[in-house]
């Protein structure tokens, strides 16, 4: 009975110093906000510090490569143009997991991953995927803004690896850089939208390139009526009508590498779109780097890129 006794003493003195010493540790499991396949928002529970990541956003890389876990990637959508991403795709030990736009779901299993990141190209494999691990979807909402949903989505991020202490020197001096844009943007109408196939589309502010809008604050022409997230195709002649002190174009075509297209320059400095001011005024602004603002856009260092593009072109 002394013996017994004895055992269940050091038993229970071993249950109580592991729960000492996992009190003081991470948890095993963090829950955040993501989407589901629905795009819903909704309460996902993943793995705490995940080893093994399989990454098919380019949005979520860059922030996993900008806070340094660039080395826990698994496997990526390897077909990305963009520059700063190029290791990834380059990188023979990490597997190719398909497009952007559609799942190698043998390549992702068998990349055996811990988590696995997807983007809104991708949310009807969402169900799929999420037999294969935890499925993480942020996206961007118009609704607070680019820099505030980069913020929220990186913080949600940080938090699944216990990098929360990053986030602040990674999106430092992005608000200061907005305010100065607004400055410039005060008082200015524009149209914003992409060329694609021979057209110009203009976009909204609640889609793609709506930093231009929302945030740095160019009043756009075309707000309310655009619906697609394309945009919608517009005649040369209402871009002469609605008479823009800026016109911002990105360029689909190249941003995608499609074969033949005609550059967005040739297709917007036709005879009627030379006729405006802003062709006169030299206000007519070809977004620099079209790959990150149609593909990567939700990224810190797409977010910098992007500032960079507007700085280079408003900011004489």
């Amino acid at each position: 009975m002394k013996k017994v006794g004895f055992i269940a003493i050091l038993c229970a003195l071993a249950i109580c110093a592991a729960a000492v010493a996992y009190a003081g540790a991470p948890s095993d499991i963090v829950t955040i906000t993501s989407n589901n396949g629905a795009r819903e928002q909704v309460e996902l529970s993943v793995p705490y510090n995940p080893q093994r990541i399989a990454v098919m956003d380019l949005a979520a890389l860059d922030m996993l490569d900008a806070f340094g876990l660039g080395d826990r990637v698994v496997g990526v959508s390897k077909g990305s143009s963009i520059d700063y991403l190029q290791k990834y795709v380059t990188d023979e030990t990490i597997i190719n997991l398909g497009t952007i736009k559609e799942a190698d779901l043998e390549a992702v299993m068998s990349s055996e991953p811990d988590l696995i990141f997807i983007g809104g190209r991708l949310s009807a494999q969402y169900d799929a995927l999420s037999e294969i691990a935890p499925v993480v979807y942020l996206s961007t909402d118009t609704t607070i803004g680019l820099v505030a949903s980069v913020r929220k989505n990186a913080e949600a991020i940080a938090s699944i690896f216990g990098v929360t202490e990053l986030v602040a020197d990674q999106l430092a001096g992005f608000d200061a850089r907005i305010d100065t844009l607004s400055g410039l943007a005060e008082g200015k109408t524009a149209l914003v939208g992409l060329c694609t196939s021979g057209s110009f589309n203009v976009l909204g502010n609640d889609g793609r390139c709506s930093i231009i809008g929302v945030e740095v604050g160019f009043e756009n022409l075309a707000a309310v009526d655009v619906t697609s997230t394309h945009g919608n195709e517009s005649s040369f002649e209402l871009i002469v009508s609605l008479a823009p002190d800026y016109i911002f174009v990105m360029d689909r075509d190249a941003a995608i590498n499609a074969e033949g297209a005609k550059l967005a320059r040739e297709i917007m400095e036709n005879e009627l779109v030379t006729q405006t001011d802003a062709y006169k005024n030299d206000q007519i602004v070809y977004l620099a780097t079209p790959a990150v603002w149609y593909t990567a856009e939700g990224g810190i260092t797409a977010l910098d890129v992007m500032l960079s593009d507007l700085e280079g072109a408003l900011i004489k």
